[in-house]
């Protein structure tokens, strides 16, 4: 298995079985060629599943995201107090704007995060230097948290890391929570 800097391109990245090994491809969803695996931080985190995001009012795909774990599960409460490496992997089928982007995380902590949200919310205007503008279509984000290191929100403008879990979890129940910002991704992203 190879490992590769968060600042490259992730899905498009060969993750390898052995030294002689070809790249290993877990499914296609929406024509995104999802990896198997991908190694953060020394850990091999596997595919959980992946979902597409459309925008209902105009049924236009928006994004595919795929969760990856050290521990696959189905139990999103679970994965959320898990104590170690997970990602979620996002490229975008369209443009959007980082605005609009940023916007769904705050909703996202607002709806699952009860009283912790309104602390939490400043650090996404760190995150927001880690988008352009305009996110276009093609482009990608990760937000991956590391136990003892934080989270780290790699986008097409650079990447920023969060200190400590608070901020994973948010970001985590911002896809997982009891009010996620897409259900069926959501669902999708616990193999379900």
């Amino acid at each position: 298995m190879t490992s590769f800097p968060l600042r490259f391109t992730l899905f498009g990245a060969l993750v390898f079985a052995g030294p002689a090994a070809g790249p290993a491809f877990a499914r296609d969803v929406a024509g995104v060629r999802l990896p198997e695996a991908i190694e953060v931080d020394d850990t091999e985190l596997r595919l959980n599943g992946a979902g597409l995001r459309w925008a209902t009012v105009f049924n236009v795909k928006v994004y595919v995201s795929a969760l990856y774990l050290a521990t696959p599960s189905k139990d999103p409460n679970a994965i959320v107090q898990a104590d170690e490496p997970k990602s979620v992997l996002t490229r975008f089928l369209r443009r959007m704007g980082k605005e609009k982007i940023i916007g769904a995380f705050r909703q996202g902590f607002e709806r699952n995060s009860g009283a912790d949200a309104e602390a939490l919310q400043p650090w996404l205007e760190r995150v927001a230097a880690a988008l352009p503008a305009e996110v276009k279509e093609g482009m990608e984000v990760a937000v991956t948290y590391v136990p003892g290191k934080g989270t780290t929100v790699a986008g097409p403008s650079g990447q920023v890391t969060i200190a400590g879990k608070p901020f994973a979890d948010a970001m985590f129940r911002s896809w997982l929570g009891a009010r996620p910002a897409d259900a069926g991704v959501k669902k999708a992203m616990l193999g379900r």
